[in-house]
């Protein structure tokens, strides 16, 4: 989990940069939507293999 400090940290200075710039409205957003979208599909990446993983470790010799 030690992407998300790291992702934080960018995009809280990318949008600080964004503010000095004077498309700032529209590239904070775009921004801020990408940060989203990372998270989310890191958040799936997770799941997907920790339900992987359990699925697996299901026995079916029965």
């Amino acid at each position: 989990m030690s992407v998300i400090p790291i992702m934080w940290a960018f995009a809280k200075a990318r949008i600080e940069l964004a503010r000095h710039d004077e498309r700032g409205e529209i590239t904070e957003k775009v921004i801020i939507i990408a940060v989203f979208a990372a998270l989310a599909i890191a958040v799936g990446a997770i799941v997907v293999t920790k339900v992987t993983g359990k699925a697996e470790s299901i026995n079916l010799d029965g």
